[in-house]
């Protein structure tokens, strides 16, 4: 999204000479449909957050523009919906209460992290579970585990002794666009939306990209800045000159030894190593990146609630975030008898390193301590890698405790004729695909913070 949006923006300022170097042989990067058991389903982004705000969501604005179908999702009913460990739903009360309590949170936090905005001291912050333990909201029981979870790893994709205070509430999504959100369930998928932006500048021939100004297949390995002008050099040999250069990997790759510097980030300007002139290895490195993992399931038949108000469900385990965020796609594709489970973070790695065989093992497990023994097993199993793809190495970034906005500044600073987008480089909207638009569209890389 952040590479086509910034490329587009060069387009319309009248620069046409560009040239778009994709790794894949598509675009979208982590906005990715594919085909499960004859659905589309979406591999990474999959909700337009954000709407009904005082702001308007562009991308959701787009989505109305070529009849996107989407559904609202009606987070409202767990209290009907949230299974024990051992099977069996809690009381509703029970429920109310821990969300009361993580309600709390969000109300106190959004507020004492406005008054540490407002302090002089610009690096002040404390993570989100600090936070908890100063209002007395930290969560005591399973339950109040795991509604935290919901609230905050399902957000953030990482827990809140890791995410900053003062950079994550209040959620900026919610603050400019409004609390709605609508999952995508479209055969066109939701990278529909970035080739509509696509067509605005590059030549499409029979629904496909034809323009010669980008090429597929080409894997960036190495950036080489050091006689003046630029060059790019890919995995399969080619080689490409340019006077500037944009990029917009993830912070993961960049992170990654997939793409080498010369001369290594950053220019030491006196052709000597020094430790202060690491700043830029710094900004990326303590930046952080989640992983957010939907396993997708489909069965013989439904066997879970359907109807108004049972699409999602929780499963509270003594291990946080276990087969917890459980969501059946009835109302978006009726008959399909597809469901999926989200993990993140540590549960999502250790997902990534076992088999489909062992994964669809231990979710059946979960699934029969919820809905009986009897259950049918899953016919079809999908889960997506992120942490293993070289080309990505994670999902979306996440803002953590200590991070000061000086480095974030000089996370998107530019290096020489090196230039920087993506949406881990949006100062309030990083981690979400309109905040990878408005990087690109907006060209917040061109600011040299430095």
């Amino acid at each position: 999204m952040s590479g086509i949006s910034a490329a587009k923006r060069l387009h319309d300022a009248g620069i046409k000479d560009i040239l778009i170097l994709e790794a894949t042989n598509r675009i979208g990067g982590r906005i990715k449909k594919t085909n499960f058991a004859g659905y589309t389903v979406e591999m990474g982004a999959n909700w337009l957050h954000g709407v009904g705000g005082p702001k308007r969501n562009p991308l959701y604005e787009m989505s109305k523009q070529i009849h996107l179908k989407k559904f609202f999702s009606d987070f409202s009913n767990f209290s009907f919906n949230t299974y024990k460990q051992e099977g069996g739903l809690y009381k509703d009360d029970e429920v109310d209460a821990a969300f009361e309590k993580v309600d709390e949170t969000l109300d106190y936090g959004g507020k004492y992290s406005k008054f540490l905005n407002l302090e002089k001291n610009q690096d002040d912050d404390m993570s989100i579970l600090a936070l908890e333990r100063l209002h007395k909201t930290d969560p005591r029981t399973r339950l109040e585990k795991m509604i935290d979870f919901f609230t905050f790893d399902g957000e953030q994709s990482e827990a809140p002794r890791v995410s900053s205070l003062k950079h994550v509430l209040p959620f900026s999504e919610s603050e400019q666009f409004g609390e709605n959100a609508y999952f995508v369930a479209d055969s066109r998928g939701f990278e529909s939306l970035v080739h509509l932006i696509a067509k605005q500048f590059l030549s499409y021939k029979n629904g496909a990209i034809s323009d010669p100004r980008i090429k597929f297949n080409q894997v960036v390995r190495e950036i080489d800045q050091s006689k003046g002008e630029v060059t790019v050099k890919t995995e399969n040999g080619m080689k490409y000159k340019a006077e500037l250069v944009i990029m917009s990997p993830s912070i993961g790759v960049l992170q990654s030894d997939l793409i080498s510097f010369r001369p290594q980030l950053p220019i030491d300007k006196c052709g000597r190593f020094s430790f202060v002139q690491l700043w830029k290895r710094r900004a990326i490195s303590e930046f952080s990146i989640g992983i957010y993992t939907k396993i997708f399931l489909k069965f013989p038949r439904a066997f879970w609630p359907t109807g108004n108000g049972t699409e999602f469900f929780l499963y509270v385990h003594e291990r946080r975030g276990y087969y917890g965020i459980w969501q059946h796609l009835e109302n978006e594709y009726p008959g399909s008898n597809i469901m999926f489970v989200t993990t993140t973070d540590d549960e999502s790695i250790r997902v990534e390193q076992q088999s489909n065989e062992e994964t669809k093992a231990e979710a059946m497990e979960v699934l029969r301590k919820m809905f009986g023994k009897n259950i049918p097993e899953a016919t079809h199993i999908m889960i997506p890698r992120w942490k293993s793809d070289r080309f990505y190495r994670g999902c979306f970034t996440n803002w953590p405790v200590g991070y000061p906005q000086k480095r974030h500044d000089q996370l998107r600073a530019p290096i020489g004729k090196i230039y920087f987008t993506g949406e881990h480089t949006h100062p309030q909207l990083y981690g979400y695909t309109d905040g990878a638009y408005f990087a690109g569209s907006l060209f917040f890389f061109l600011n040299d913070t430095r």
